[in-house]
């Protein structure tokens, strides 16, 4: 019964994450080597091989090549002379800076969407809102993970600035990535995923402060969270 659930939410993420126009071959590489570090396939430490990622997701080695360049600039890889890509470390203390900037870019990009978002972008964040409470009732980790980069990607194009969507792009991948990592022993996922559905539905809705409210509700809970995972 559960396969079922799992298999219905996989199926609502896949619709709420269907791209508006068709990636380049450079968005898939990135979209997919991106999904592969942030739910630790490929692990912090490890060295990355161009060759064997475009032999492995059968895209040709430039895709691969410029899609890690991308991801060197968001800090989910490094780029070392001569010695190859490896995929950078996490540290919860560093986490919490992140979302020191976070909350605060979130939150007017929360606003900004209540305001600014075209219809059928509202239409999208209720079904990123539905997608979620489907991956809640199946706690069903993988389709939270694509709805979550859906929501942000949404929330980056529907605020209208482009200033504040270059900022969160370099923040969203490092916050997937460290929950994935503490997930299973300090955080509660289906209720994140009900946090992210209440964000959703109060910008659908055009609610800016209630957008803003619910964002702080989301924020205040990812920093009980990592702060969980701090040794002290």
């Amino acid at each position: 019964m559960r396969s079922a659930a799992v298999r219905k939410a996989r199926e609502g993420a896949g619709r709420a994450a269907k791209p508006a126009a068709p990636e380049t071959l450079t968005e898939q590489a990135y979209r997919q080597v991106e999904e592969q570090i942030v739910t630790l396939r490929l692990q912090p430490g490890q060295f990355l091989s161009e060759q064997a990622l475009a032999a492995g997701l059968a895209i040709g080695r430039t895709p691969i090549r410029e899609a890690l360049q991308r991801l060197a600039r968001e800090g989910l890889v490094v780029i070392l002379p001569r010695k190859g890509i490896l995929v950078s470390e996490t540290d919860p203390r560093k986490q919490l800076l992140v979302l020191e900037v976070r909350r605060e870019l979130e939150r007017l990009l929360a606003r900004l969407g209540a305001q600014r978002a075209s219809g059928e972008q509202r239409a999208r964040y209720r079904q990123i809102a539905d997608g979620m409470d489907r991956a809640a009732r199946s706690n069903d980790d993988i389709a939270f993970m694509r709805l979550d980069r859906e929501l942000n990607l949404l929330m980056s194009e529907a605020g209208h600035n482009d200033y504040a969507a270059r900022a969160m792009r370099l923040l969203h991948g490092h916050s997937r990535r460290f929950w994935y990592l503490h997930y299973k022993t300090a955080a509660d996922l289906p209720l994140c995923a009900r946090l992210h559905a209440a964000q959703a539905r109060a910008i659908a809705a055009g609610e800016a402060k209630r957008a803003e409210e619910a964002t702080d509700r989301l924020i205040d809970y990812t920093e009980t969270f990592t702060r969980a995972t701090v040794a002290p």
